[in-house]
């Protein structure tokens, strides 16, 4: 592979489109999918191109660009020969799933998820916890002591 400059085009992330819940539901069961949301999220790319062996890193050399309809992968910087071609997924949704990240990057955020959605997670992680646990009346009027 050849050097490839700061800001130019690396690959396009290809597929049919489809509705987002169409595509949850297809893909309910599955391991591993290749959607890649678009617009207002509402639609995404049922992605079994080339972009789909670029891995995630939170310390990426890629990211991705919507450009006229289509999303390509575009260098950030620099990216030497031979060097692995990696972006941040950002991933927004995805139920229960953990989506643990193993990029190894001392900025590694543990998960392919975005800030974003790591905080709503934990936001509704703990308003959950609130609503489990029991809780115990206040005692009503005073209390005889003996």
């Amino acid at each position: 592979m050849a050097p490839i400059r700061k800001g130019a085009r690396v690959v396009e992330y290809t597929g049919p489109r489809i509705p987002k819940d169409e595509a949850d539901e297809k893909y309910q069961d599955s391991p591993t999918t290749y959607l890649f949301g678009v617009g207002d999220g509402k639609t995404v790319i049922d992605g079994h191109g080339t972009a789909m062996f670029l891995n995630h890193s939170c310390e990426p050399n890629c990211e991705t660009e919507e450009m006229d309809g289509r999303v390509w992968i575009m260098a950030i910087r620099n990216v030497k020969a031979g060097e692995e071609l990696v972006y941040d997924y950002y991933l927004y949704d995805g139920d229960e799933d953990e989506a643990r990240c193993n990029c190894g990057s001392v900025k590694c955020r543990k998960s392919m998820y975005s800030p974003e959605e790591i905080r709503r997670r934990a936001r509704a992680k703990k308003r959950a916890g609130r609503k489990s646990r029991p809780r115990t009346a206040a005692p009503r009027g005073k209390q005889s002591r003996k």
